[in-house]
């Protein structure tokens, strides 16, 4: 039998290269303005500052998600382009968890290192702004490559239960729904190890290393986290209904149902002798895995519906499952030059749109596309990029977007209104007032709270973001119309989104109508860009 292509040690370092080259690409690129990415921001800076969450400001989550951006922000600078870095290491630390993960389940070098491809592709590639949902992901991979280790043997076993716990933990803390799933991944998980190997050490010591980190962060973090974690006062509005549910899952989900159609087809030999796949244990295990991260997805993507795609960290872990079987019931060899560059191959252009927009930038300034022209004698011209007339006459387009000056933007393109804006608000002489200045910015501009200067309201009811119902509650929104009628702020920043539900509490922008003097508006950092920034002062 001639030698492989791919040997472990070959695959290990292909697998590096993967995780850590394409993570390093978004540092060699410039982006849009992100919308959402205000509360990143300012949750980084306020923790940078050595700000105490639920005491100098509040959010109805823990604060896990800001810990590495904070940490960035530290290292780099408050700058929005920090953000970017923090998420490279993130991607990075995910990437390397999941490659932990395959190689702990035993899985051949040749499938793992294809398994790879589809992950940074599919998942981590496209994420190169932090996010929530993103970073409560990273954290259970990272619990669940610990978690794995707890299970075997070595000196290193009981070190691995506790970050197992730990990190599962900061999933949790960094957001409930998605933190929540991570914990009953990994309690079915012990669960079955506890029943198959009939010992319950290893379950024990990860319930109390999740608590014992748990109690680390929130008994520092008392009273105020109550009020904050439970969304202040009722009502609160569950986000668990059954009807949407089975709506997303029926209607939409189609590789969701897909991936377990395959694997149950792929199982069907071991299906009919279920007690000798319970002994299984390496099997089991991986079923495990694959099926509660495949249920983890399908019930992620109801209760954190926004971005639309947030969920898509299934894939590698089905396509995993899936050759792992392929690979025990063919003689298909991944590690073989031909069957491993075929399926890369297919990888590749079935996830395409990863890496083709970085692409399409040089193909279109090298081929720009060709202006509509007038045909002689009047003839309509009508083609894919013409046949719907776009009527929004607030629409700026993201290729007229510039750069402002400032460094907390840099390397950030946004509409030209919204940089000349900027520049305008920072000339105002109630902005030159600087730490003195007394400033309300309910806006997506948060890096002006550093570019200003001024010191950041602080307090236990100061809300780290101001959607009302969601950031911030009635409480926070009584003081904040009480301020305003007392005209206690020189300068306020209101970003005016008809289309979304209270962004910035619209009952605050009648008063500041009655109360205060409107003296600018321009565009708000955001597509469709039909959100306006009003500046107002006493």
């Amino acid at each position: 039998m001639s030698n492989p292509f791919l040997t472990p040690r070959r695959a290990m370092v292909l697998e590096c290269l993967l995780i850590v080259g394409l993570a390093l690409v978004p540092l060699f690129a410039t982006f849009p303005y992100r919308v959402n990415i205000f509360l990143s921001w300012e949750g980084a800076y306020r923790l940078s500052e050595g700000q105490v969450p639920y005491k100098d400001f509040g959010l109805p989550l823990g604060y896990g998600y800001w810990l590495v951006p904070a940490l960035f922000f530290k290292l780099f600078g408050p700058q929005l382009i920090s953000l970017v870095k923090a998420q490279i290491l993130l991607n990075i630390v995910g990437g390397l968890s999941f490659r932990y993960i395959l190689q702990q389940m035993r899985v051949s070098p040749g499938v793992r290192l294809l398994s790879v491809l589809v992950f940074v592709l599919s998942y981590s590639f496209v994420n190169f702004w932090p996010w929530y949902n993103n970073t409560v992901i990273i954290y259970q991979l990272v619990g669940l490559a610990f978690l794995f280790r707890g299970l075997g043997e070595g000196r290193w076993k009981w070190p691995a239960l506790f970050f197992a716990g730990a990190f599962t933990f900061l999933s949790f803390f960094t957001k409930q729904d998605g933190g929540g799933l991570a914990l009953l991944l990994a309690l079915a998980l012990l669960g079955y190890h506890s029943l198959n190997a009939r010992r319950w050490q290893e379950l024990a010591g990860f319930i109390g290393s999740y608590v014992l980190v748990a109690l680390i962060f929130i008994i520092p973090a008392m009273p105020g986290f109550g009020y904050w974690f439970n969304h202040g006062q009722p009502p609160h509005s569950s986000r668990l209904s059954v009807m949407d549910f089975i709506d997303v899952l029926l209607i939409e989900s189609q590789w969701l149902k897909f991936y377990f159609a395959v694997i149950v087809i792929l199982l069907l030999p071991e299906l009919r002798k279920p007690r000798e796949l319970w002994r299984n244990r390496s099997l089991m295990l991986f079923l495990l895995l694959t099926v509660g991260i495949l249920t983890e997805a399908a019930l992620f993507q109801v209760t954190s519906y926004t971005p639309p795609d947030n969920n898509i960290f299934f894939h590698g872990f089905a396509v995993a499952f899936i050759l792992f079987r392929i690979y025990d019931l063919t003689t298909v060899r991944f590690e073989d030059l031909k069957p491993f560059l075929a399926a890369a191959v297919v990888i590749m252009l079935w996830w395409s749109a990863s890496y083709y927009k970085y692409i399409a930038r040089i193909l279109y300034q090298l081929n720009p596309p060709a202006a509509a022209v007038v045909v002689p004698g009047g003839e309509n011209v009508v083609n894919r990029h013409n046949f719907m007339v776009n009527l929004d006459t607030t629409d700026v387009p993201t290729s007229e977007w510039t750069f402002s000056s400032l460094p907390e933007f840099s390397k950030v393109y946004m509409p030209p209104s919204t940089v000349a804006g900027i520049d305008r608000v920072m000339a105002l002489p109630e902005a030159k007032k600087g730490k003195d200045a007394k400033v309300l910015n309910l806006t997506e501009l948060t890096p002006l709270d550093h570019a200003i200067g001024y010191t950041l309201e602080t307090g236990a009811d100061i809300p780290l973001w101001h959607h009302l119902g969601v950031g911030m509650f009635n409480r926070q929104m009584a003081a904040y119309t009480e301020k305003i009628r007392n005209r206690h702020y020189d300068l306020v920043l209101y970003e005016h989104a008809p289309t979304l539900n209270n962004f910035f509490g619209s009952a605050l922008r009648d008063e500041l109508k009655q109360h205060y003097r409107q003296i600018d508006s321009f565009h708000a950092p955001r597509r469709p860009t039909n959100a306006y920034i009003e500046v107002f002062v006493r």
